[in-house]
């Protein structure tokens, strides 16, 4: 059956058959906008009424408990007691607000708040009640918040964490009614840069499946040369049902220009002795023998959050109404005003809690899904990915392959050269197209992919570089960025560096260090942990090592971290232990922050044993956890977090130790084996006795 065909064969059903020119995706993407949040835009933020007190919560809250956070800001600032404030997620009628990305939540917004809070209190003892409040700036000294008092250094209730455990609806995908429909629009199984259609589908067998409702067809893909097939049903178990039932037949036009990724992005294929074509330190390093030589590869790897994206749509008199667990609800709205023709006041993006983005929900993606559908149906549709979807629609972290080499001398690093090949992540080819990227390429390079490249040890001619290569899957944002790739690459070679000379690697690493909260959290590390060295400790059934690795995060966060893992003959490694030692600066809610560094530590065992997302000629093959994992809970060990407490502003916790924890891991698995894992995730048979 063909595309027209269907209108007669789906007698009973709806079936809309929709035009190409109806909200085609743009061939100019719509850009993210993300203001710097000041004291005057808070005072939006923060409403008194009826003596009580309602904060309108400017961040998307994705288990980070941020919502917790400010309100202890707002509290300690107002004066008043925690049940005195309310806290509600921020809608796109709030001016725009900065999508909640790079750790920046309590770092950019805590001040500005307790700004607004202050000059309310002081409105409301004068004897204000309403109107407007003007803030009058204040010296941060002088902010009670910032002088920890009130409920800032302790840890409450948390925002929704009765709601959590009540199994409360919080989420989009958690949305019902009798009136609303579920929904799916299916894809060719190829990227976008391919144009694809359905050229043939069997609507009887779909329209016989319990639940049906509609197909609508030719449903616009991104950037407007990829066409989908829209589905609708009663329920949602139904959808996979009439997917299946639909058979459906794809046209491409061409295929993926790369179908090996491998070979693609092959670092020493592309090394070049003044480094590549991207610097991000640039010193005249002199060829010539070099000491160590190490290459280290990464693969594909996915976000691996629980909840897959949703969103729920309704259309009411010319206006759109979307719920959704997004990062940048505002920048969900300019895209949907664009993709329909619609002025932006007259579509409004609700933020729902979200259930673990990482850098992985902030396009508009299930949105426009939801939007399209629920327009054509006249009714309000929920989409939910799945997580066959969400691992091959996504964009994941960028495989990286990396070439980093160091010489030595009286007992220093005298020389640094660190290589890479990678694909996008600031600059996502899941949002932009190639022409637009070509261009990046050349004015800008890629901050995400150099994120973490410029290492903080001490050498006299360092180099560091990178190059890009278009994939034929989406890469983009992952948390951290670059960061946790490029320090595991520098942390395993600094270690090496130390094995060479036969040098404590904690103690090498200090006689390289300047930075003084560097030093001091490395060193806190080094005692919590009871650090003696990384000699293994070997005998007939289990290999033991330990490992060490610190770093910097934006330049402003400060992480290490100790490790001990155990292998067995058959190379299975086990992560038995880790201590971590933190400094963000001023910590507003203790407990919070140690559960931000134990969840980093959780990724790195991660990062290490497990992060890849497998791919074919040119496409993404898993379809569930199973084919790309996550740690498991008796794969995460026991943990020791360190907070070196500081009166320095707070500078953001959420990734900061992804710098450490994966160089840690892998350092223990070198001084229990006495070999380098050098391609991750690592291959346990490589370490078999």
């Amino acid at each position: 059956m063909n595309r027209r065909d269907v209108l007669r064969a789906a007698s009973g059903g709806l079936v809309a058959v929709i035009g190409l020119g109806a909200a085609v995706w743009s061939q100019v993407p719509v850009l993210p906008k993300r203001p710097a949040p000041t004291a005057g835009d808070a005072i939006g933020w923060i409403r008194f009424k009826d003596g009580a007190y309602e904060l309108t919560l400017p961040r998307v809250e994705m288990g980070q408990h941020i919502a917790t956070a400010l309100k202890q800001v707002a509290c300690s600032e107002l004066h008043v007691a925690w049940d005195k404030v309310q806290v509600q997620l921020h809608d796109t009628n709030l001016p725009r607000v900065k999508a909640t990305v790079g750790s920046e939540s309590v770092a950019q917004f805590a001040e500005p708040l307790a700004q607004a809070c202050a000059s309310l209190r002081v409105a409301i003892k004068e004897g204000r009640d309403h109107g407007l409040v003007t803030v009058t700036p204040r010296p941060t000294s002088e902010l009670s918040a910032f002088k920890g008092e009130g409920v800032v250094g302790v840890s409450p209730e948390l925002v929704q964490g009765r709601d959590i455990v009540q199994g409360r609806p919080l989420y989009a995908a958690d949305m019902v009614g009798a009136d609303m429909r579920h929904g799916r629009v299916l894809f060719a199984p190829v990227t976008t840069d391919v144009g694809s259609r359905p050229v043939k589908w069997n609507a009887a067998a779909a329209k016989a499946v319990p639940g049906f409702v509609a197909l609508v067809e030719e449903v616009p893909g991104p950037r407007g040369h990829t066409v989908g097939l829209g589905i609708i049903a009663r329920h949602p178990d139904a959808l996979s049902q009439i997917a299946e039932a639909l058979a459906i037949e794809w046209d491409l036009d061409s295929a993926p220009d790369i179908l090996d990724m491998e070979a693609a992005i092959d670092i020493d294929k592309a090394l070049s002795p003044t480094g590549l074509k991207n610097a991000v330190m640039n010193d005249p390093v002199e060829e010539g023998a070099w000491d160590g030589s190490f290459r280290y590869d990464f693969a594909f790897a996915p976000h691996g959050q629980i909840e897959p994206r949703a969103a729920v749509a309704e259309w009411q008199n010319g206006t759109l109404t979307v719920w959704t667990g997004t990062q940048d609800a505002f920048y969900i709205r300019d895209e949907l005003a664009d993709r329909f023709g619609m002025a932006p006041g007259n579509v409004r993006v609700q933020s729902m809690r979200v259930g673990g983005a990482f850098g992985g929900k902030v396009l508009c993606r299930a949105e426009v899904e939801a939007a399209f559908l629920a327009r054509e149906s006249g009714t309000r549709v929920k989409v939910q990915w799945t997580r066959s979807q969400e691992l091959s629609r996504a964009y994941h972290r960028p495989p990286s392959s990396h070439r980093v080499r160091f010489r030595l001398s009286e007992g220093r690093l005298t020389d640094w050269d660190h290589q890479q090949m990678s694909s996008h992540i600031i600059f996502t080819s899941a949002g932009i197209p190639a022409w637009m990227q070509a261009g990046t390429n050349l004015a800008a390079g890629d901050p995400g992919v150099a994120r973490g490249m410029k290492m903080p040890y001490q050498v006299a001619r360092a180099r560091a570089s990178y190059d890009l290569v278009r994939l034929p899957v989406h890469s983009g944002p992952w948390r951290g960025l670059g960061a946790g790739p490029n320090n595991l690459a520098i942390e395993c070679t600094i270690d090496e560096a130390a094995w060479t000379l036969g040098a404590d690697p904690v103690e090498f690493r200090l006689r390289h260090l300047q930075d003084p909260r560097l030093k001091a959290v490395l060193q806190r590390v080094a005692e919590s942990s009871g650090w003696q060295g990384h000699a293994p400790n070997q005998d007939s059934t289990e290999r033991k090592g330990r490992g060490v690795a610190c770093g910097i995060y934006k330049e402003h966060s400060y992480a290490a971290v100790v490790a001990d893992v155990s292998v067995a003959p058959d190379g299975t490694i086990r992560v038995t232990r880790l201590w971590c030692a933190h400094d963000c600066g001023m910590v507003i809610n203790p407990d919070q922050v140690r559960a931000q560094c134990e969840g980093n530590l959780a990724w790195s065992v991660g990062l290490v044993l497990h992060d890849g997302l497998p791919v074919s000629n040119g496409g993404v093959v898993a379809d569930h956890f199973s084919e790309t994992p996550i740690p498991a809970m008796p794969e995460v060990p026991k943990m020791s977090v360190n907070l070196v407490e500081r009166s320095h502003a707070p500078s953001g916790a959420g990734e900061t130790v992804i710098v450490a924890g994966p160089g840690a891991i892998a350092n223990a698995i070198r001084a229990a084996t006495g070999m380098r894992p050098t391609r991750f995730p690592v291959v346990p048979s490589e370490f078999a006795l």
